[in-house]
């Protein structure tokens, strides 16, 4: 669920936490009030919840 007037992206930052040491551009944002999957939530205002709904999908 996300809350459009306080939706808001962060700066840009580069992180190298990658097995090899490469480097990824990772962006957060704020203004998302809750994630849900499955139905619960897994997240509410940016803190998570502890719920681990769902499982691992292999074809």
């Amino acid at each position: 669920m996300i809350d459009l007037n306080r939706i808001r992206l962060g700066p840009p930052r580069v992180e190298h936490d990658l097995p090899s040491g490469a480097p990824r551009l990772l962006q957060g944002a704020s203004g998302y009030v809750a994630t849900l999957v499955g139905g619960q939530v897994t997240s509410r205002e940016g803190l998570d919840t502890g719920a681990r709904p769902g499982g691992l999908y292999r074809r």
